[in-house]
């Protein structure tokens, strides 16, 4: 098979990353890819968000299958111009992509489908979002309602932060994506990362995590993209795991379908867990990052096959087949983030690191300058490593990290400390 992944970060060097050891792949390409990327897979460069340059080239070199990575192209409808040219994709239609591109949206499924949610309401202008807040008092949380990036959520510990968000997002700080504001109530409980696959009709789980959002140790300061990332999530046990899938997962995929929009991809549901029982976030409409690097250091090579199950509706016939391992995933990134950085610092040492099954750097945000390995973004490398243990996939992670010579960057050092202490 010619295989296309489209994007270029941490999460699509992690998915190019277990195809390239699955034999059905014969050629891989990603665009645009990074210099990680590069050292597995061709890189292409083009409009990843031009449903017709895709398609172009996807028909002028033969690809068999494409894999969307990023929300951004799922929201300009990448997936449904592949489809209409006969082109196998992984990935839901524009429609179903509002799941992510829309909190309003989502928001209104999960009302029509029973959901467990926070309560919330919508504003086109700031001041009747700020009387919201009066009168609702803090700890609340404001959320732009497109995509931002992952960085469009302030969960504010009081009202002075909660105006001042409400001010930022109208602003224009995030974009279009402040347009409107969602504000939500403040669920408390430990969130975690629950990723199925859903055909249309029916529905794979593959996999949990849990996440650190924030960029300093103990998860305090601004949000970020993600520091950090394990699976499994201990706190999403197996009736845990099964409550959201009836309760969440399964209504939502239905109300989905029967508003002839059936979600076709994977769908990954940031969920609240308080005693046992788990609320609805927000969902995502494609693999996390950094969540999809532990997923797929755990999945490896079938994480090909169950995606083209999804694409080909034969979900129902599909396994998961799990080791009963852990994995763990460091996000090195430019000192500065997630303000301002600079780019441009020289990464040495990762050429005397393991990549096996069990040890991986997979780049996020990389390149080449004149032979030289360089910074190219705000978080720029996931070290990332399995275990019997999570414990021992931490020793493996952070003794990777500390054989990385990059003065110019940093990361958390107490990735798993819900787990771990």
């Amino acid at each position: 098979m010619n295989i296309l992944v489209l994007g270029g970060g941490g999460r699509e060097h992690s998915l190019a990353w277990a195809v390239k050891q699955n034999p059905k792949c014969d050629r891989l390409v990603v665009a645009p890819g990074n210099a990680g990327i590069a050292e597995i897979a061709e890189c292409a460069s083009f409009d990843i968000n031009d449903g017709g340059q895709v398609v172009n080239f996807a028909e002028e070199n033969a690809i068999d299958f494409v894999i969307i990575g990023p929300e951004a192209p799922l929201a300009a409808g990448v997936a449904d111009r592949l489809r209409d040219a006969g082109i196998a994709v992984f990935g839901p239609g524009r429609e179903a992509a509002r799941l992510e591109a829309s909190k309003s949206f989502t928001k209104e499924i999960c009302d029509a489908a029973g959901v467990p949610t926070a309560r919330w309401a919508r504003f086109d202008a700031p001041q009747p979002a700020k009387d919201h807040i009066r009168a609702r008092g803090a700890p609340i949380v404001v959320k732009a309602d497109g995509l931002a990036a992952g960085k469009g959520v302030i969960v504010a510990m009081d009202e002075a932060t909660a105006l001042a968000a409400v001010d930022e997002m109208f602003s224009g700080a995030f974009g279009d994506a402040g347009a409107e504001v969602v504000i939500e109530e403040f669920m408390e409980g430990e969130e975690a990362s629950f990723f199925v696959l859903c055909d249309g009709e029916n529905v794979l789980p593959i996999g949990t995590a849990q996440d650190h959002k924030r960029v300093g140790e103990g998860d305090t300061g601004p949000n970020t993209g993600g520091m950090g990332a394990y699976s499994p999530a201990p706190v999403l046990d197996g009736e845990v795991a099964q409550r959201a899938l009836e309760r969440i997962i399964r209504p939502t995929v239905a109300e989905m379908a029967r508003r002839g929009t059936p979600y076709q991809g994977v769908l990954y549901a940031g969920l609240m867990i308080r005693d046992g029982e788990p609320r609805l976030v927000e969902y995502n409409v494609r693999f996390g990052d950094p969540e999809a690097q532990v997923l797929m250091m755990r999945l490896g090579a079938q994480a090909l096959d169950l995606m083209q199950a999804c694409a080909e509706g034969r979900l129902a016939e599909a396994r998961v087949n799990w080791a009963e391992d852990h994995a763990i995933t460091v996000v090195m990134a430019a000192k500065g983030y997630p303000g301002a950085y600079e780019k441009g610092s020289e990464i040495r040492g990762l050429e005397a690191l393991p990549k096996d099954s069990r040890n991986m750097v997979f780049h996020a945000g990389t390149a080449r300058t004149d032979g030289r390995l360089v910074a190219a973004g705000g978080r720029v490398l996931n070290v990332t490593a399995r275990g019997d243990t999570l414990a021992e996939a931490r020793d493996r992670a952070y003794a990777m990290v500390d054989a990385i010579d990059w003065p110019e960057g940093f990361c958390r050092r107490d990735i798993g400390w819900r787990v771990l202490g």
